[in-house]
């Protein structure tokens, strides 16, 4: 098994603890046909400083992901915030980018502004958080929007990191308009990509493939086995290859992580406590 570092050109929003005056909400705010490539187009006085896109995985941090989006939608543009469970990142972000496109080439000056301030929050815990920060470098921009997280899991490593805290935060409008504030004033920094690969000596009897589980997690970026045309075969070996942020492991603590996580998915209601579900 070998596993390779690179800078990738994802970059991610980080600020200290604290609290921020959000400022006007018009700050935030996306009209609603960059959103919808089929909506009127509407004029607008000033370009958004600070525009979000939000992505909340209403099955983390103990189910109070619904709290969250609904306050978000009350906050925002109903438009401009998804749930995961619902609609994944990757179709969200081809259909705004493609319609960024669309606008552009037609001079809509509102909508260069927007794309290049755009930037993503994410309510998940590490696992959502990594499965959005795949997405975003799948679509290989020039300049890739950063990402906030807002620490809505169980371990929350990733936004720990980052300065974004460890606790499940509160859901009222309030915190929002807080978080919004700290978004606003967050510095983009770097993060690492890991790229790893992982070769099976092919046994002189019997077959070698592996048992995959039914669904990979999505934080397990774009695994697959290689062809035997790929520069990175080897023979008489099986190669597999993929990438993840944060961290990987294979072995008996895998197993248990992927037991918690496909237990959760089936029975989300046994979940309601970061506490619990830490033990």
């Amino acid at each position: 098994c070998r596993m390779d570092c690179r800078m990738d050109g994802c970059a991610i929003g980080s600020n200290g603890s604290g609290s921020k005056s959000c400022g006007p909400l018009s700050d935030y705010r996306i009209p609603d046909y960059i959103l919808k490539p089929d909506s009127e187009r509407v004029i607008v006085d000033n370009a958004p400083s600070c525009p979000v896109v939000v992505f909340i995985n209403s099955r983390s941090g103990g189910q109070l992901g619904s709290g969250l989006i609904k306050s978000y939608r009350e906050v925002l543009n109903e438009a401009q915030v998804f749930d995961l469970s619902e609609e994944s990142p990757d179709k969200v972000l081809h259909r705004l980018y493609a319609n960024f496109q669309r606008l552009k080439s037609n001079g809509d000056l509102l909508a260069i502004q927007i794309e290049k301030s755009l930037r993503l929050i994410v309510a998940g815990g590490d696992g959502t958080a990594s499965w959005l920060l795949g997405v975003v470098s799948d679509l290989k921009l020039t300049h890739s929007p950063p990402v906030a997280t807002v620490p809505l899991g169980t371990g929350n490593n990733l936004p720990f990191s980052f300065g974004w805290g460890k606790k499940n935060p509160a859901t009222d409008q309030e915190a929002v308009k807080s978080f919004l504030g700290l978004v606003k004033e967050a510095r983009e920094m770097s993060i690492d990509s890991w790229h790893i690969i992982m070769r099976m000596r092919v046994p002189q009897e019997g077959p070698c493939d592996p048992i995959a589980p039914l669904e990979l997690p999505h934080s397990l970026h774009a695994f697959h086995r290689v062809t035997g045309s790929d520069e990175l075969n080897v023979e008489g070996y099986h190669t597999f290859r993929g990438g993840f942020w944060n961290y990987f492991s294979m072995g008996m603590d895998a197993q248990v992580s992927y037991g918690f996580h496909s237990e959760r998915k089936k029975n989300p209601e046994k979940f309601k406590n970061q506490l619990s579900n830490q033990v």
